[in-house]
Parts: structure tokens; sequence; C-alpha cells
């Protein structure tokens, strides 16, 4: 179970995962060993699982980003599940509730990319293509 200073952690390592342990515990009132102990109870726990890096992916070639809801065709879930990583493109996947099976974030350099990735997924259902204007939820700008 965490408390509020756990929380406190959890907060500033979402914004900095590079965050030193000093700087945390000055920040939230604890020594830098118990901000220690506690993200590796927290580590070990699996309340963080990993650590990463927020990419810039316009920078590194890749223009467009998308959401793409795809509804299987019928009996093609396991060969979707299995086969899925083989798509580069796919950066976020989900299977969701409703009229559509799969949800997924893609990133493509551009609309002819995008329109090969759409004809890889047409193998497994009928995909519905939403382009990513921007990310009102990106505090980075």
């Amino acid at each position: 179970m965490v408390d509020s200073l756990d929380l406190k952690i959890i907060d500033a390592l979402a914004q900095n995962s590079k965050v030193s342990y000093v700087q945390l515990g000055n920040t939230i009132g604890l020594s830098p060993s118990s901000v220690r102990e506690r993200i590796k109870k927290m580590e070990d726990e699996q309340i963080i699982k990993k650590y990463g890096v927020v990419l810039d992916h316009a920078k590194l070639g890749y223009g467009l980003e998308v959401f793409i809801m795809l509804k299987l065709h019928s009996g093609k879930l396991e060969q979707f599940s299995k086969e899925w990583n083989s798509l580069v493109e796919i950066k976020e996947l989900y299977r969701v509730t409703g009229n559509y099976n799969i949800f997924l974030k893609a990133i493509v350099v551009d609309q002819i990319h995008l329109q090969k990735f759409i004809d890889k997924l047409i193998i497994y259902g009928e995909p519905t293509t939403h382009l990513i204007l921007s990310d009102l939820s990106d505090t980075t700008n």
C-alpha cells in the first residue's frame, strides 16, 4: 500500500525519472536513503514497473502519429496477438470493448507510409484511422 509520500515520489518520478534521491528528498522532506528505500520497495512490489523516455517522433523522422481502431475479422484475434509486434509502427496497443477490438497508436513517416501500414492491418480486420493533430496533455512544451 502506498501513502502520500509514495504518491509524491511517484509524481516526481513521472515528471523526471532521472531526478536524484537528494533532489527528491529535498522536495518532499525525506532523507535520500528513505527515498531510495521507498522507491526500491515500490519497484519490488511492481508498483513502479519501469522507467522510460519520451521521444519527439517528428525529430526522428516520423511526421505523423495516428490512432487506429481495428475491428478484427472473425478468428483473427489470436493471429494478430502473435504478429502485432512485427509491425514496428505500433507504439501502444490495447484490446478494448465496443464495436472495435483493438485500439492502437502508431507512428509513420508520411502519408505513403501510413497507407502501407493500413494495408498491412487490413489482413486482420477493418481499420479506422484518426490523425493526431496535437497532444493536449504534453506538458514538455
